[in-house]
């Protein structure tokens, strides 16, 4: 495979040389605004920019203010082949960040297609930026996988505007008279999903949960990392002033975040007063310490800001939401590792020479049967994290060991727990300790684990989240058969199934988390999913169409380990490992778990109406079985042929913890208006 900029130049090359041969140039385009405002007041995922903001916006606030201009170009070139070019200049004032105007290879981007059709050797080849459709289910993509999706809007935006145009080699020719077989070798590219980046997108109205605890500015573990790294900090220095030792923090490796909170007085707790710890994580050792994390960062449950040794935050690590609470095992020792540590976020995508392939048949039988066989290998378009430890200086990739208590409270360095040797219950178990070192075997912290000695290797650890994309096969396809009812008339029965191979699932271990270690605690698996939906569609009351389905999504490698722990107190916790659901899972609800079979139900109605039926409405609402739901409606108005008008209602609500339900507070509507020229 050629490099990417090397294949696009010579696919232009071939659409241009030409040129002595170009007939007229036809243009026509149109000119849009879309107008959006919150129909619900309400505090957004990452709105918030410390742990006591309340910022919301109102009922009525501007949403969006988009204006564009779209131009298409097409043109013929001698007598067997045209191109088409398609010119998109857009801008949006409300827009965060990227989403403002420009930005390559989104919905957004300047050219979204540019392509030639040819035939040859009874072949018909589209060469080009372009879109290819296999999937038509109704407010999802299922089969609908050549070209990755914006999901600026989630899915809000008609399919042909979300989905990302991108360079392929498209052929395909008829066999017989009723099948037809396509080739496809196409440019990778992801999905854009927003606050996947390190910015974290904070103001952008459709930000997942899942993706704020990522990046988010409080929830997120990109930045709370390093806010943990300063209070771990604070400790060490403490250490000697406090709790008279002079190698820091490194001997305590039976003293735990919840024996400090919960444990007596007299052996070094606070009797069940988080106060102190609280102190120490917002205000630092003294006024004024850049180690104060003073609310930002979701690092204790406070409920205000009034100064040292005000009861100003709670401690529940039955029910946590704040990261100490999630980390009540970890042993101040594993603060020494912690200590000064950064975090960074990268991406790491697979090089040019890297391309997509697959391929498709569709036949149409004389019963009225038809049906498709899909077959993709490609870069799954959803990216996926990976979280490790790396040397900032060297970009080495650091390695993890799990340590016991040895002699005098140190670490015994000897010792290397898998992860199923973690203790669960702490009253009779020993501590976990987690230390990072290099492949020559150099410890990272403030003082060495083995002599307690000021660390010669002075670098902090670096805690680097690394964005990629997973090789994976796809198998499926699709079939619809008319059946004619007689006094019914004729229902569309329709079907899509899609079987992918080693798709990316977020498994959390909530023991690991519990004694801090962070890079096996929240990782990523592969897992192979099938997905499927079952639809009918019938035309009522003239002419108005009707259509259900069922949608279902089934892990067939999913996770579900149920656990309990106990803190050295014995407070119970859980302590569970499983994957979790992408889309929600997050500080603020427990690390939300997934489903094994998740299910949507979906109604869709469309109906024209006028004199000539030129004008027409549209209504889908869609249900996710654990509460969730969107309704969308929307009428296309024509007041002249070239004017057309839009309106457009966008309710979300139910469980918050749900794809849809999440987004309540984003619920919207929307008014547009269209002037087409040719």
């Amino acid at each position: 495979m050629y490099k990417r900029s090397v294949l696009y130049r010579s696919m232009l090359a071939a659409m241009l040389l030409p040129g002595a041969a170009l007939a007229d140039i036809e243009i026509s385009g149109y000119l849009k605004n879309e107008t959006a405002v919150f129909t619900k007041s309400g505090q957004r995922t990452g709105q918030a920019k410390t742990m006591l903001d309340t910022a919301e916006h109102n009922s009525g606030d501007l949403m969006k203010f988009e204006n564009s201009a779209r131009i298409f170009f097409n043109g013929d070139i001698g007598e067997e082949s045209s191109w088409h070019g398609e010119l998109n200049l857009i801008y949006d004032t409300e827009g965060v960040d990227d989403y403002k105007g420009h930005e390559s290879d989104t919905q957004n981007d300047w050219f979204r297609e540019l392509y030639l059709d040819t035939v040859a050797f009874d072949w018909d080849f589209r060469l080009g930026k372009q879109q290819v459709v296999w999937g038509t289910a109704d407010g999802i993509k299922l089969l609908d996988i050549i070209n990755p999706t914006d999901y600026r809007e989630l899915n809000q935006n008609a399919m042909e505007d979300a989905r990302i145009p991108i360079w392929m080699l498209n052929a395909e020719r008829n066999i017989g008279e009723s099948g037809n077989i396509q080739f496809i070798v196409s440019q990778v590219e992801q999905n854009k999903i927003p606050g996947l980046n390190d910015s974290g997108d904070p103001e952008q109205p459709f930000l997942m949960k899942g993706v704020d605890s990522i990046t988010g500015g409080v929830n997120g573990f990109l930045n709370v990392a390093p806010a943990l790294s300063k209070v771990a900090q604070s400790f060490s220095d403490a250490a000697l002033p406090f709790f008279g030792s002079p190698i820091g923090l490194v001997p305590f490796t039976t003293f735990t975040v919840d024996f400090f909170v919960n444990g007596p007085p007299a052996m070094g707790g606070s009797g069940g007063d988080p106060t102190m710890l609280n102190d120490i994580a917002q205000y630092g050792l003294a006024a004024g310490d850049p180690n104060g994390n003073f609310g930002v960062t979701n690092l204790m449950p406070i409920t205000g800001l009034n100064g040292p040794g005000s009861p100003d935050s709670g401690w529940n690590s039955s029910n946590p939401t704040s990261a100490f609470e999630y980390m009540g095992n970890a042993t101040f020792s594993t603060f020494n590792t912690f200590a000064s540590a950064t975090s960074r976020y990268v991406t790491d995508y697979p090089d040019d020479m890297d391309a997509n392939f697959g391929t498709r048949y569709k036949h149409s039988m004389d019963s009225g049967l038809n049906f498709s066989v899909n077959y993709f290998y490609h870069y799954d378009a959803n990216p996926f994290i990976e979280m490790d430890w790396y040397d900032p200086n060297t970009n080495e990739k650091l390695q993890v060991q799990r340590v016991t208590p040895g002699a005098g409270g140190m670490p015994d360095t000897t010792t290397n727990l898998t992860a199923a040797q973690v203790g669960s219950d702490l009253t009779v178990d020993p501590t976990t300790t987690i230390l990072v070192k290099n492949a020559a075997g150099a410890y990272y912290g403030d003082f060495d684990p083995i002599t307690g000695a000021p660390n010669a290797n002075t670098t902090a650890p670096e805690l680097r989240f690394t964005e990629k994309l997973n090789r994976i096969h796809s198998l499926g396809g699709a079939l619809d058969y008319a059946w004619d009812t007689g006094s019914m008339g004729s229902i569309v029965l329709r079907g899509e199934i899609l079987y992918n191979k080693d798709e990316m699932q977020p498994v959390v271990d909530k023991r690991l988390l519990a004694v801090g270690d962070l890079t096996n605690a929240l990782v990523m698996e592969e897992a192979d999913m099938l997905k499927y939906v079952l639809g009918a569609d019938i035309t009522v009351a003239t002419n108005m169409l009707v259509s259900a389905q069922f949608i279902q999504f089934w892990n067939i490698d999913f996770i579900e380990e149920e656990r309990t722990c106990k803190t050295q107190v014995g407070g119970e916790f859980d302590c569970s490992r499983y994957t979790g659901d992408m889309p929600t899972m997050n500080m603020s609800n427990g690390m939300y778990k997934a489903r094994e079979f998740k299910e949507f139900y979906s109604l869709f109605f469309s109906k024209p109406f006028g004199g000539s039926q030129e004008h027409r409405w549209n209504n889908i609402v869609m249900f996710e079985e654990t509460g969730g739901w969107w309704n969308r409606f929307d009428v296309e108005y024509s007041f002249t042929d070239e004017i057309i008008g839009a309106f457009e209602w966008n309710n979300y609500w139910g469980n918050e913890n749900t794809t849809f339900g999440q987004f309540a507070d984003s619920s919207n509507v929307q008014l547009g208006i269209k002037w087409i020229f040719e």
